[in-house]
Order: structure tokens, then sequence, then C-alpha cells
């Protein structure tokens, strides 16, 4: 497993809905904006992360994503499950040949690609929000009522 850029762009732009969809969907185009994601990687990324449920889509002139779940309940390891799964069943490529290879090298790979899996598996939206919120960087922040007149 590699973090590829398609990788941390869906982590980028989970988070940006995560952060920013208080109390309206984020919308493509604003995403693309905040995070200068391309967008032809955007749409197919976000389209994946519905199919998954990990983003919920919603349609009409005010729509746009919307977490499919509560932000603590989803986790870095989730998205990166998503993303990584579907380019490891294009890349059929096997680089690993020799018996040295797969019998010694590879189960230590695949153990170290579990590790990181089960480190990012414990990271919340929830955790990378307030992290965000203490850097001050913008997110939909809830004001108080004020009921003065």
């Amino acid at each position: 497993m590699k973090l590829t850029k398609r990788t941390m762009l869906a982590m980028e732009a989970v988070l940006d809905v995560a952060h920013h969809a208080r109390p309206n969907p984020v919308q493509a185009r604003e995403i693309t904006k905040r995070q200068k994601i391309p967008e032809r990687y955007l749409e197919q990324v976000m389209q994946q992360l519905v199919h998954t449920g990990i983003l919920k889509g919603v349609r009409g002139p005010r729509g746009g994503y919307v977490l499919a779940q509560e932000r603590r309940k989803i986790t870095l390891g989730d998205i990166i499950r998503v993303v990584e799964q579907s380019a490891a069943e294009t890349e059929q490529e096997d680089l690993v040949s020799s018996e040295l290879g797969q019998r010694v090298i590879q189960p230590v790979w695949l153990e170290m690609e579990d590790k990181m899996l089960e480190y990012f598996s414990k990271i919340t939206l929830e955790d990378l929000c307030q992290r965000a919120d203490a850097l001050g960087i913008g997110g939909t922040q809830t004001r108080p009522d004020n009921y003065t007149i």
C-alpha cells in the first residue's frame, strides 16, 4: 500500500465536508476551490465515497455532499480502504517475483500495511475537525443564538 495523491485528495475532500457541511451540504466546486483539488479527481472519488456509504449525495440547486454517518464514526482508515481498494483492483501487477520476495519481504510489507491501517482506523473525522479548529483553520462555526433587540 502507498498513500497516493488520490488518497490524500480523498481524505482532504471528506475532511472538508466534515468541517463545512453544517447545516447545508458542501458543493464540489467549493471543495475544489478551498482545497485546490482538481475537479476531474474529485468527482470520481466522491462517487466512490457515496457508493461505499461514507458520503451522501444531496441533489438539487443547494445540493452537494454530507457525511453519511457521524464524524466520530468515520475514520481515515475507512477512506483509505475505499480509495486504495479501487486502485488495487485496477493495478494487478505483482511486484514480487522471487521466492525470497514472496515468502520473506512481502509478508513483512503486508504486516506494515495492516499496522498502518490500524493506526489510521483510530483517527476519526471528529479528531481531525478538532485539530483544524485548534489551529484556527476555518470551518462552520456555530454562533450562540442572540435574542437581543
